[in-house]
């Protein structure tokens, strides 16, 4: 039983940080912007974050550096695509290719850096004391998985029951009809791809000050940005699917770690769970996975059939005959 309390409470807080980025990018999604970047995103997010918290001595400060420096990086993709009309998916790439090669720049040094501030972890009391979920949920976790917990139902409302969600919903199935109506396309999709920005750099900062304190170049974000694009996909565009989906990829990763030593667990002798080739597999699975849903969302009949925006990865142009 411990065994499984603890792959699962580590998967909340390892999830956390996919929570924030699949978060981040549906919204955009929703608006119509296919962002490919948010590795990129989440890795500039991650050395600012970690950079500024050594530098200021605040972990706040350097969580609030990490968002803004994410958003900014994501404007970069907004003016490509909704300014220029240029391909979606190269801009994408383009701006991981570009948030990998700044990251590794403005991280030069902070590898061997000690003592960064990291964000508080607490317990809520009466509710850490129920029975397996409590440990697992509300057991020592980060600040950060506390405000994850409030924004899964918050994104919720905010899409399906408020006029802005709607709003966003329009612009991202009929973008023509949305703006007949008087909603800027141009400027809402430039809005979600920022908000995008800001929550891949919360993600990033998420990890370096909070799950797995520290900065270790690229291999930072163990490749969360590209999981998280797969799980919007996985969630069908819905942010409630997108946690549990987060959640369970976070569970997965520990669980691969925790396996190899599952048979002091279950007091057998079992060599079978020391063989290195089932270790590779099993931290295989979720890239494997991820590269498998991105094959299918990208064929437009099945990702139709999932649900996803109908004008998702087509440019608007005003005045254009399209999607009415």
């Amino acid at each position: 039983m411990n065994f499984w309390i603890n792959v699962f409470s580590a998967g909340v807080s390892n999830g956390t940080a996919l929570l924030f980025a699949t978060m981040g990018e549906l919204l955009a999604e929703r608006a119509g912007v296919l962002n490919l970047g948010v590795e990129g995103m989440m890795l500039i997010g991650a050395v600012t974050a970690y950079s500024t918290a050594y530098a200021t001595g605040d972990p706040w400060i350097g969580l609030i550096a990490g968002m803004i420096a994410g958003g900014l990086l994501s404007l970069l993709h907004a003016f490509v695509v909704i300014t220029l009309r240029a391909d979606q998916v190269v801009s994408g790439l383009s701006l991981t290719f570009l948030g990998i090669g700044l990251s590794l720049v403005l991280g030069e040094g902070l590898a061997s850096v000690k003592g960064v501030p990291t964000i508080p972890a607490f317990s809520i009391p009466l509710l850490e004391q129920i029975p397996f979920f409590g440990p697992i949920f509300f057991d020592n976790k980060s600040a950060l998985v506390y405000f994850g917990y409030l924004l899964i139902p918050a994104m919720w409302f905010y899409i399906y029951r408020t006029r802005a969600g709607l709003h966003l919903r329009a612009i991202g199935e009929y973008p023509a009809a949305a703006d007949s109506l008087g909603i800027d396309v141009y400027a809402w999709r430039y809005f979600y791809v920022f908000v995008g920005g800001i929550m891949a750099g919360l993600a990033g900062g998420a990890i370096t000050l909070s799950i797995t304190p520290g900065w270790f170049s690229e291999f930072t974000t163990s490749g969360f940005g590209w999981i998280a694009i797969a799980l919007v996909i996985f969630a069908q565009w819905d942010p409630v699917r997108a946690a549990i989906g987060a959640y369970l990829f976070g569970s997965l990763r520990r669980f691969t770690l925790d396996v190899q030593g599952v048979n002091v667990v279950l007091g057998i002798a079992n060599p079978f769970f020391y063989d290195r080739n089932l270790q590779f597999f099993l931290e295989m699975l979720p890239y494997a996975l991820t590269v498998i849903v991105l094959i299918i969302g990208s064929r437009a009949a099945i990702r139709k059939r999932l649900g996803a925006p109908a004008a998702l990865g087509i440019p608007y142009v005003r005045g254009e005959r399209g999607l009415l």
